[in-house]
């Protein structure tokens, strides 16, 4: 029943806001394309609920370009200024409202992160996979990026045990304030996040 709820819910803001966002996402997909040439879109395959994968659908950021060895340079010397301010904007996310619409994801949950870092999980952190990965997330208001991994997983493990519907309005208002101020876009020192190799702590 709480799975229905969060998914009317979702659907219930998601198919007006596709609407309303219709224009602005052929605007920036035509920057893209102008900048960049194609693909516009950024797919690549993520884990969603249970760890089943799933194609997650971003804007492109980043050039594709590479050293003399044929190796990516960095993410901070592949994002182009377009790119970085739609990172900074949260705009390159856009597409993922099409993910809520076919229910691969929630407007809210804990973000969905990559293949490889399902075997690099602890017992209590793999728990973030118990519901659907989200747009935004009890971390994304509470840090982003600028969160440790281990403190973002507590925060998503905690959204896991306490889920309602008046959680997710919360969470939905503080994310809009913080697209406004940008906070927390990249970790300290990255261009977005370092990888997650694994967990620091003790096993849980």
């Amino acid at each position: 029943m709480r799975r229905r709820v969060k998914r009317v819910f979702d659907l219930l803001v998601v198919l007006p806001a596709v609407v309303l966002a219709a224009p602005l996402i052929v605007a920036i997909a035509a920057a893209i394309r102008l900048q960049l040439g194609k693909p516009v879109m950024f797919r690549q395959l993520r884990p969603g609920k249970d760890g089943r994968p799933f194609t997650l659908l971003k804007f492109r950021t980043m050039t594709a370009a590479c050293d003399d060895r044929g190796t990516l340079l960095s993410d901070a010397q592949r994002i182009t200024r377009l790119g970085g301010f739609l990172r900074s904007t949260s705009l390159d996310e856009l597409p993922q409202l099409w993910n809520v619409v076919r229910g691969d994801m929630s407007l809210v949950g804990p973000r969905p992160l990559l293949m490889e870092y399902l075997l690099r999980y602890t017992q209590q952190q793999a728990r973030r996979h118990q519901v659907l990965p989200g747009i935004t997330g009890w971390a994304q208001v509470n840090g982003r990026n600028a969160l440790s991994w281990e403190e973002k997983f507590e925060l998503d493990t905690w959204y896991v045990d306490h889920w309602s519907l008046a959680l997710d309005m919360a969470i939905l208002w503080r994310t809009a304030w913080r697209v406004i101020t940008r906070e927390g876009i990249s970790q300290e020192g990255h261009a977005t996040m370092e990888e997650f190799r694994g967990s620091t702590r003790c096993s849980e």
